[in-house]
C-alpha cells in the first residue's frame, strides 16, 4: 500500500552526477521512490539506492542539472519503484521510464508492478523446450533459440548488432502459432540516429502491432539507462505470466547499460573492480537476465535476446565475460564477414546455444536437424584450419577433398549465413544445408547416418560417391 508524503523536506548535503545525499532520513526503505523538488519547483523522480545511518543516497532519474544543496527538497512516499502495465502497451512507443512518446493517448494501466520484479523460485521454473523461429538461418539452423532462453548477441562497435536485433524482433515467431507472441524491444542509450532507425523499422508493416518499444537516448540521464531494461522486463513479466503471452525481450545495447552502472558507481565513490566497473556488476546483470524463463503450469514465457558491443572486439572484456557466465550461449558477429558485405555477419564457429537440443528434433523442427548441424559445423571447422594452412604451405598442398571443403565453406558463408532481407523457415534453412552439401560425396559426410543421406542427400551429377579406401 502507498501513503501520502510523510516528509516535505530533507536536508540535501551533496549533489554529484545522477546522485544526491539527503540527511535526517527516517522511516525510509531501500528502493523506495522519492520526489526531488528542484529550486524551480519542478518535480523529478528518484529512487533510494543506499541508506547510511540517517542519510540516504538518492538516484535522481531526471538528472541533477540545476539542483543545489540549499534549495533542493526531497519528498518521500512509502512505495517501491513501480510501473503501470497493461495490454494497451502493445503497439506503443515509450521512453526508458515507460512513458509514451509516440503522440498517442495517455496510458490507462491495468495494474502497477515493481520495477525490480519478483524472484522466480527455481523449483517453479520449467525447462525451455519450444523452438522459436527467428527467420535467420545461422541462428535457427545451428544455434537454435528456444522459449525461455537467454541468448545474447556479441557485437562490436560498427557492426550491425542493432540491425540484427530489429530484424529478429520483426520476424521471430513461435513455430506453428502466432497467437499471443509479443516483442518487447528496449533501445538503451542509443544515439538519435539509432533511435530514429528503431522507430522507423517498427513503423513499417505490422511489426508494431505485436510489439512494445522503449527508446532511451544517449543524451538522457544515466539513471534512465539503468531503468530502461527493468521497465521492459516488468512489462514482459506482466504480459507473460499474467496474460499468458510468449514474450521476446530484446535489449540493445547492454554495454551502454553497464557504462551507466560504472558512472553511477564512480559518483558514489565506490571501489572499482575490473576495468573500473563495480564489483557487483555480475549480480546486477544477473538480476536482469534471470527474469527470463518459463513457469510450471503457465503457458506464458519470457525469452531474452540481449545485444552488447564488445570494446575492441574483446570477448574477455568484463561485459561479455560476465554475460557469458549468466546466459545460455552467445551469437557472435564477425567483422571480417561484415567487411565482405555478408548480412547478418554471424560467425558460426564461436557462436553457441546451450539449449539447442531441447528445442529441436522431429517433434519441434525436423529429425535431421541435430545431425546436419553437426556435419556443417565439422566442415566449417575443417575449412578454417585449411585456410590457415594455405597461408603457410599454399593451395598446391591441398587434396581434392580439401578443395571441396573450402568451396563448401565459401558457399556456406555467402548463401547460408548471408541472406540479406530474406526470411527463411526452418525447413528452408535445413534444405539449404543439404543443397550446399550436394557436391560432397556421401562417404565424406561422416556425421550423417546412412538413412539420412539416403533420404536427403542429392549428389551433384557426375560426382563419384564411392569410398576411395575401397
Amino acid at each position: 500500500m502507498s501513503r501520502l508524503y510523510t516528509t516535505a523536506h530533507r536536508t540535501v548535503s551533496y549533489v554529484s552526477g545522477p546522485l544526491l545525499i539527503a540527511e535526517h532520513a527516517e522511516h525510509v526503505s531501500y528502493g523506495e521512490l522519492v520526489e526531488v523538488v528542484a529550486p524551480t519547483g519542478q518535480l523529478r523522480r528518484g529512487q533510494v539506492l543506499e541508506i547510511e545511518g540517517d542519510r540516504m543516497i538518492v538516484q535522481v532519474l531526471g538528472g541533477t542539472t540545476d539542483l543545489d544543496i540549499n534549495t533542493t527538497a526531497v519528498q518521500v512516499r512509502a512505495q517501491a519503484a513501480r510501473l503501470g502495465v497493461g495490454l494497451e502497451l502493445i503497439g506503443r512507443v515509450l521512453d526508458g521510464m515507460g512513458r509514451p512518446i509516440d503522440g498517442g493517448p495517455p496510458l490507462l494501466p491495468e495494474a502497477e508492478r515493481d520495477l525490480n520484479g519478483l524472484p522466480i523460485n527455481p523449483v517453479a521454473r520449467a525447462h525451455p523446450s519450444e523452438f522459436i523461429e527467428t527467420g535467420i538461418s545461422a541462428i535457427d539452423g545451428l544455434h537454435t533459440l528456444v522459449r525461455g532462453q537467454k541468448l545474447p548477441v556479441f557485437s562490436g562497435y560498427g557492426l550491425p548488432g542493432l540491425e540484427l536485433a530489429t530484424r529478429i524482433a520483426q520476424t521471430a515467431r513461435v513455430r506453428g502459432s502466432t497467437e499471443g507472441f509479443v516483442v518487447v524491444f528496449a533501445a538503451v542509450g542509443v544515439t538519435d540516429r539509432e533511435a530514429a532507425y528503431v522507430r522507423a523499422q517498427f513503423a513499417e508493416g505490422a511489426a508494431l502491432e505485436h510489439s512494445v518499444v522503449l527508446v532511451n537516448r544517449a543524451g538522457e540521464p544515466a539513471a534512465e539507462r539503468l531503468t530502461c531494461p527493468r521497465s521492459a522486463l516488468t512489462i514482459a513479466e506482466y504480459l507473460a505470466f499474467e496474460r499468458d503471452h510468449h514474450v521476446l525481450v530484446v535489449l540493445v545495447d547492454m554495454t551502454n547499460y553497464c557504462e551507466a552502472l560504472r558512472e553511477t558507481a564512480a559518483a558514489r565513490d565506490e571501489v572499482p573492480g575490473r576495468r573500473g566497473y563495480p564489483g557487483y556488476m555480475y549480480s546486477d546483470l544477473a538480476s536482469l537476465y534471470e527474469r527470463a524463463g518459463r513457469l510450471r503450469g503457465r503457458p506464458g514465457s519470457i525469452t531474452q535476446l540481449p545485444v552488447l558491443s564488445m570494446p575492441d572486439d574483446d570477448v574477455t572484456h568484463p561485459i561479455p565475460d560476465i554475460t557469458g557466465y549468466i546466459t545460455e550461449g552467445q551469437i557472435v558477429l564477425s567483422r571480417e564477414l561484415e567487411r565482405r558485405g555478408i548480412f547478418p555477419p554471424i560467425d558460426v564457429l564461436p557462436s553457441l546455444s546451450r539449449l539447442m537440443n531441447a528445442g529441436i528434433g522431429a517433434a519441434s523442427t525436423r529429425e535431421d536437424h541435430r545431425d546436419i548441424a553437426d556435419q556443417a559445423s565439422a566442415l566449417l571447422g575443417r575449412g578454417q584450419e585449411l585456410r590457415r594452412l594455405i597461408s603457410i604451405v599454399g593451395e598446391q598442398a591441398l587434396s581434392v577433398e580439401d578443395h571441396r571443403i573450402l568451396a563448401f565453406v565459401d558457399q556456406f558463408e555467402q548463401q547460408f549465413v548471408g541472406q540479406d532481407a530474406e526470411r527463411r523457415s526452418i525447413d528452408q534453412t535445413l534444405d539449404l544445408i543439404w543443397r550446399l552439401l550436394a557436391p560432397i560425396p556421401a562417404v565424406e559426410l561422416r556425421r550423417l547416418s546412412a538413412e539420412l543421406i539416403a533420404r536427403y542427400h542429392s549428389p551433384s551429377p557426375g560426382e563419384d560417391q564411392s569410398d576411395p579406401a575401397t
